[in-house]
C-alpha cells in the first residue's frame, strides 16, 4: 500500500481491559484518541499504575494534530498528563469530559498551558485531514460519545465505551439516528467496544440499581459507605438520590472524589439539593444512621479510602459495628483477588458488605451481546476491528460478526502494535510496533522492567539473605560474618546457620590462600557467594536473593 493510506494504530487497549489509546494517521497526519491507564495485576508488585507505550507518538509527535477523549473514566483519561510531558496537541473532550481532565491536568501542573477544547455532541470538528463528529452514546458516565471519522479513505466509525440504555439516568439515550445517518453514507470500519463479548443478551439498564440502594438504604442501621470510581458521575447521582430520599446527609470522602463532585455540579451534570452535601468532619460528629460516606475504593486498590480502611491504615476515621458498606463496581479482570481480599477484611473489621451479586448495587456500563449485534446491523461496516477488550473477547466479537454476515476477511482480530492498513477500500494487516506495558511506580515512568518485577517477585517468594565479612590481607575473617535474612527461614536456628555459613567461608578463603592466586575483592565475593549458594539450596528448596559483601583491610 503506498504511504498515503489510513493507519489504524492500536497503542492500548486491544488485548487488554484499560489503557485504551488508538492512532489514525494520514499523509503524516496523527489523531489520537483516548489516553487510558490500567490498573496493576496481583503479580506486579509496587506498580501504581500501567500507561500505554506511545513511542510511536513520541517519535512522530510533530505530527499528531489532535487528541480526543470519548469519555472521562480512568481507563480512557488516566494518561493524559504522561501524554502531555511528551506531546503538545489540542484535544477535543464533550464539557463533562473536559472538566474531569481539567482536574487531572491541574494536578499534573498542564492545565495552564494545554490547549483544551470543547466540543458538545451533534457537532463536528475538523482537525487536520480528519472531520470528526461526535454522537452521544450511553455509558455509566454521562456525556459519552462515539466518533464518526471521515478519512480520505472513508468512514471510521469509532464507538467508544457504549450501551443501548432506554432509561439511563440522565435521561439521555443513544443517538440511534446519527448511528444510523453514518450507515447511509457507507462506513468503511466500526472499531468497536469488545468488553462483555461473552456475555449473552442485554446489559440491564442503570436504574436497575436504585431499587437495591432503596432496599439498603431502608435497612442500613448505622452509617452507609459507598465505594465507586470517583469519576463515575451517575452513580454519585443515584447516591444522592437515595441519601434524599431516606433523609441523610452526603459526604464525599477523598480529594478525587471531592474535586469531581464539585467540577460536575458546576457544570450541571450532578444535581445535589441544598444542605444535602456536608463536610467530612461534620458527618463523623452525626448519628451514624444519619450520614452517607461515598469514597474510592471499589477495586480494593490499598491507597484509596476503602482499601485503607479495610487495612485499619485510615486517617480520619474506622470502619465500626454497624457499617453497611456498598461496593458499587464489578472486579476489573486480574482484580477478583484483590477486590473480595477487602470485602473480607471488611467484614472482619465488624462492617456488613454489599456487593454484587448479594444485591444488583452494579451494572456494566458496556455492552453485551445482543447490543453489539444492534451496532453492527445499526453502522452496517464494511470492516470489522473490535476494540477494548482481551483476546478471548475480540475474538467472540469477531464470531458474532461473522454470524451476521460480515466475511472473515473483514474482520481484523489484532493485539496492541498491530498495524493495520486501509486504501482504495481494501484492507491489510501490517507490521507490529511495540505495544506493552510501561509501568508507573511512584514518581518514575518506564524505570521499572520486567527484569525489576522479575526481582520484586523473587524477593516477595523466597526472600533475601545478606552476608558481610571482614578479612585482613591474609585472607582470614577478623569477625564473625555478619547475616541479615527477610523473607528466608533457615531449616533451623540462627546459630546452626551462622556455622554453616562460618564453615563455607572459611574453607572457601583456605582454598584461595593455598594453591590458588589471590582474587581482588570482586572475584572473591563471587566465589565465596556460590559456596553459600549450595548451603542455601541443600537446606532449603527456596531460592533467595543473595548478597555477599568482602572488605580486606
Amino acid at each position: 500500500m503506498s504511504s498515503n493510506s489510513l493507519r489504524i494504530v492500536p497503542i492500548g487497549g486491544l488485548g487488554e481491559i484499560g489503557k485504551n489509546m488508538m492512532a489514525y494517521e494520514y499523509d503524516d497526519q496523527i489523531l489520537v484518541v483516548d489516553t487510558g491507564i490500567m490498573f496493576p495485576e496481583n503479580d506486579m508488585l509496587g506498580i501504581d499504575y500501567i500507561i500505554p507505550d506511545f513511542q510511536y507518538l513520541i517519535n512522530r509527535r510533530t505530527k499528531v494534530v489532535g487528541i480526543v477523549i470519548t469519555h472521562g473514566h480512568e481507563d480512557h483519561t488516566g494518561a493524559i498528563n504522561h501524554v502531555m510531558d511528551e506531546i503538545d496537541a489540542p484535544i477535543y473532550a464533550t464539557p463533562l469530559t473536559r472538566g474531569l481532565l481539567e482536574v487531572k491536568l491541574a494536578r499534573g501542573g498542564h492545565l495552564g498551558k494545554a490547549n483544551l477544547n470543547t466540543v458538545k455532541a451533534g457537532e463536528k470538528v475538523k482537525i487536520g485531514v480528519f472531520e470528526v463528529e461526535f454522537a452521544h452514546v450511553c455509558h455509566s458516565i454521562p456525556d459519552g460519545v462515539a466518533l464518526g471519522i471521515t478519512t480520505p479513505e472513508g468512514l471510521i466509525v469509532h464507538t467508544g465505551d457504549y450501551k443501548f440504555d432506554h432509561t439511563p439516568v440522565d435521561n439521555w439515550p443513544t443517538d440511534y439516528a446519527k448511528l444510523s445517518e453514518w450507515a447511509g453514507r457507507g462506513v468503511l470500519a466500526l472499531m468497536a467496544d469488545s468488553t462483555n463479548a461473552d456475555t449473552p443478551g442485554w446489559t440491564p439498564s442503570e436504574r436497575r440499581i436504585e431499587p437495591a440502594f432503596d432496599q439498603v438504604f431502608r435497612q442500613a442501621p448505622g452509617r452507609i459507605l459507598v465505594a465507586s470510581f470517583a469519576s463515575l458521575i451517575s452513580r454519585m447521582q443515584q447516591v444522592a438520590k437515595a441519601a434524599y430520599d431516606h433523609g441523610r446527609k452526603l459526604a464525599f470522602v477523598g480529594t478525587s472524589m471531592r474535586e469531581n463532585a464539585k467540577m460536575a455540579t458546576k457544570l450541571g451534570y450532578l444535581d445535589l439539593p441544598d444542605g444535602l452535601v456536608i463536610p467530612l468532619d461534620d458527618a463523623l460528629k452525626m448519628k451514624p444512621k444519619e450520614v452517607v460516606l461515598m469514597c474510592t475504593g471499589s477495586q480494593g486498590e490499598p491507597t484509596s479510602i476503602m482499601g485503607r480502611l479495610a487495612a485499619g491504615r485510615n486517617r480520619q476515621f474506622d470502619v465500626q459495628e454497624g457499617d453497611t458498606i456498598v461496593l458499587s463496581s464489578h472486579p476489573i479482570p486480574g482484580n477478583e483477588e484483590s477486590v473480595y481480599g477487602t470485602i473480607n477484611k471488611l467484614f472482619q473489621r465488624g462492617a456488613d458488605v454489599i456487593y454484587d451479586p448479594i444485591l444488583p448495587v452494579h451494572v456494566s456500563g458496556h455492552a453485551s451481546q445482543e447490543e453489539m449485534k444492534l451496532m453492527i446491523h445499526l453502522v452496517r461496516p464494511k470492516f470489522l476491528v473490535p476494540i477494548h477488550g482481551e483476546l478471548r473477547h475480540l475474538r467472540q466479537h469477531g464470531k458474532m460478526a461473522e454470524e451476521l454476515g460480515i466475511p472473515a476477511e473483514n474482520i481484523a482480530i489484532v493485539e496492541n502494535g498491530t498495524i493495520i492498513e486501509f486504501e482504495d477500500e481494501t484492507m491489510r494487516i501490517s507490521n507490529r510496533i511495540p505495544g506493552g506495558y510501561v509501568f508507573v511506580d511512584g514518581s518514575t515512568v518506564g524505570a521499572v522492567g520486567p527484569a525489576v518485577m522479575r526481582e520484586r517477585e523473587t524477593l516477595a517468594q523466597d526472600g533475601f539473605v545478606t552476608i558481610s565479612l571482614l578479612l585482613d590481607k591474609d585472607l582470614k575473617q577478623r569477625r564473625d560474618p555478619e547475616i541479615i535474612t527477610r523473607g528466608y527461614v533457615y531449616k533451623g536456628d540462627m546459630a546452626s546457620f551462622l556455622v554453616d555459613i562460618d564453615e563455607v567461608v572459611d574453607e572457601t578463603l583456605e582454598q584461595n590462600r593455598n594453591g590458588r592466586s589471590r582474587q581482588n575483592g570482586h572475584d572473591l565475593e563471587k566465589e565465596i557467594e556460590q559456596a553459600i549458594r549450595k548451603v542455601l539450596a541443600s537446606n532449603s528448596s527456596r531460592r533467595p536473593q543473595l548478597f555477599v559483601h568482602v572488605d580486606i583491610v
